[in-house]
């Protein structure tokens, strides 16, 4: 029986030669399957008889927009992770919605082999085959850019030679990554620190320093899921578009960083994320309205790990499904509006109302009817500060 190879498609030039390459390398049959995380660009149609024209035996797409919102860009917000506590972790979680269809399709179609795009330099590659041997450890992975030396010029050569239906003149100066919770860009002139970006980089978002009327938003959470935007009911997936449009028009979201690659070099980043930051913002802010102190001190070192084993590639491993259950708990108080103004580039806060709110006026006034008793706080104060007291007579001596 003939191997079959699954190969994550694109419908670009690079995964249209890898079906035609991956056949002539290893001899395999190619089934490409395509998933639509919001990244826009081509119908799916399209993009399947794209794979099917360059050789593919089967192509299968999947419209996963709404499954990558709820089950993965909301675990994102519930968790307010930023990686270096800047990024929104845009591409980290495009890539287990990817791989679970994936999989999905090496069973249905009794295929030993899981094939990707990604080179040897960058963290995709890891989340790409770290996932693919959770969730099925049997599976074999190879990527044809990073093993088989697949190089660009190589490439649209293979195309030309064998007339793959692709155009192989166009080149972007960047490589771009895109889907509905965000925008990633590098390469290029990008690739010296010292370069700023330029306007054409971007298309999320408009240029901040642009002079326009500001927009205010009210956000509604429901168990730190945002269910309605002024007012009116939405998914996950409407939130993060609609916001993407409002927020993206006042050039929120913009990211120039340099991060660490989990492959251990540094690397010149650019994000746009307009929707993200502007829910994680809100969410935030709801969180320091309605989640006691200790839990709300110990969820901050929970997000930061959790942000690092997501971008590191290990969505479906262990730890990575612990936390999951305490960032839940962590949010089940986590109800309420949050009133944000957007502009100038940013998404700042300006109200907050919850019926489940921790903030207690009475407490919290300095006027009339203060119901806080000042007098317990210098017996509090003797017994807070007893221990440094005494060592501190111990080490003055």
């Amino acid at each position: 029986m003939t191997e079959r190879v699954v190969l994550a498609y694109s419908g670009g030039l690079d995964t249209s030669v890898a079906i035609g390459w991956i056949a002539e390398e290893t001899g395999a049959e190619v089934i490409a399957v395509a998933v639509d995380v919001g990244q826009g660009g081509e119908d799916l149609d399209v993009i399947r008889k794209r794979a099917l024209a360059c050789g593919a035996v089967e192509a299968e797409v999947a419209d996963a927009k709404d499954e990558f919102a709820d089950e993965y860009c909301l675990p994102a917000i519930k968790a307010n992770a930023l990686y270096m506590d800047r990024y929104p972790l845009v591409s980290a979680l495009s890539r287990p919605t990817i791989v679970k269809h994936l999989v999905a399709a090496a069973q249905k179609h009794g295929a030993t082999t899981v094939a990707h795009g990604c080179t040897g330099k960058g963290n995709d590659q890891v989340r790409f085959e770290a996932g693919i041997v959770a969730l099925a450890p049997d599976l074999r992975c190879i990527a044809p850019v990073r093993d088989y030396a697949m190089t660009r010029d190589k490439a649209i050569a293979f195309c030309e030679a064998k007339g793959l239906p692709i155009a192989t003149t166009k080149k972007s100066p960047y490589s771009i990554d895109q889907n509905v919770f965000g925008r990633a860009v590098e390469t290029g002139f990008l690739e010296d620190i010292w370069n700023a970006p330029i306007e054409d980089v971007y298309e999320y978002t408009q240029n901040p320093a642009v002079a326009r009327e500001a927009d205010e938003v009210v956000i509604t959470f429901k168990e730190g899921v945002p269910v309605a935007i002024d007012g009116k009911p939405v998914t996950v997936l409407q939130a993060i578009q609609q916001l993407n449009e409002r927020a993206g028009a006042q050039g929120v979201g913009r990211i120039d960083m340099v991060e660490d690659r989990l492959v251990g070099i540094k690397s010149r980043e650019v994000y746009e994320a307009p929707g993200a930051i502007a829910l994680i913002t809100a969410h935030q802010e709801l969180e320091n309205v309605t989640v006691e102190r200790e839990l709300a001190r110990y969820k901050r070192q929970v997000e930061q790990r959790w942000g690092e084993l997501v971008y590191d590639g290990q969505w479906f491993s262990p730890l990575k499904r612990a936390l999951d259950g305490f960032i839940t708990e962590a949010n089940q108080h986590v109800n309420g509006d949050v009133r944000m103004t957007l502009h100038g580039g940013r998404a700042v806060v300006t109200g907050r109302r919850s019926e489940s709110s921790l903030y207690d006026f009475n407490l919290a006034t300095y006027d009339t009817g203060d119901t806080f008793d000042q007098a317990a706080a210098k017996g509090f104060i003797d017994i807070y500060s007893l221990s440094s007291k005494i060592a501190a007579k111990r080490d003055l001596a």
